[in-house]
């Protein structure tokens, strides 16, 4: 399996961001919010947003299952 350090990273970060959202859904509770000054300093959103970037960059990983898919059935 040939995964990239990016892939690794943005997993790690879609995972602390996953665990943050199941915090806030089940107790009402951002730990982002709590370590890093409220929903609105400047650090929390910078962290927030490399939570959605990580997401989005994650998308990336459905082709490539996909393309990997279709050369182990070529084969």
């Amino acid at each position: 399996m040939n995964t990239k350090p990016y892939d690794i990273t943005a997993l790690t970060i879609i995972i602390i961001g996953a665990i943050n959202w199941g915090l806030i859904g089940f107790f009402q509770f951002d730990l982002i919010a709590v370590l890093f000054g409220g929903m609105s300093s400047v650090i929390s959103r910078i962290i927030y947003a490399i939570v959605g970037l990580c997401g989005l960059y994650s998308l990336t990983m459905y082709s490539r299952i996909s393309d990997r898919k279709l050369a182990e059935q070529r084969n």
